[in-house]
Formats: C-alpha cells, structure tokens, sequence
C-alpha cells in the first residue's frame, strides 16, 4: 500500500478532515462535506462486507476518488 495514501487516512477523525483531504485530493468545495459522508457511510458497508478493516476500506475508496480526479484533470474520460 502507498504510504502517502496511507497517513492522511490513519490521521482522519471526523467528515470534516475528510471533507479537507477530499478537496486536497480535488473534490469540487461545494461536494466535499456530501462526498465525505458518502464516503464514511461506503467505507464502513465496504469493511462489514469484505472484512477489511475502516480505514483499509477509506483508503481504497480514497485511491478511487484520486485516480478519477487525476485522470479527469489530465483529459482522461472515465467510466
């Protein structure tokens, strides 16, 4: 696992500091605190289902959320 993803999720205590890294990451300011949410809600399904842990479950969703990001500001369309 990539350290760089690893430490701001290890550092994440609330919906506020991940709407911070979301927008660090380049999530539109207006998204951020919904987005957050969304994504405390998914990664604790993803955890019960998979059995992983919180935060192994954040920092995959995270990963997804950064490459879609790059890849939209690099002229890269998604699926």
């Amino acid at each position: 696992m990539d350290n760089q993803t690893n430490a701001p999720c290890s550092k994440i205590k609330d919906l506020t500091q991940l709407a911070a890294l979301l927008r660090q990451f380049g999530c539109p300011p207006n998204k951020t605190d919904v987005l957050a949410a969304q994504l405390d809600k998914r990664a604790h399904q993803l955890a019960s289902v998979k059995g992983k842990s919180y935060e192994e479950s954040l920092m995959h969703l995270l990963r997804l959320m950064r490459q879609g990001w790059a890849a939209k500001d690099k002229g890269i369309s998604t699926p």
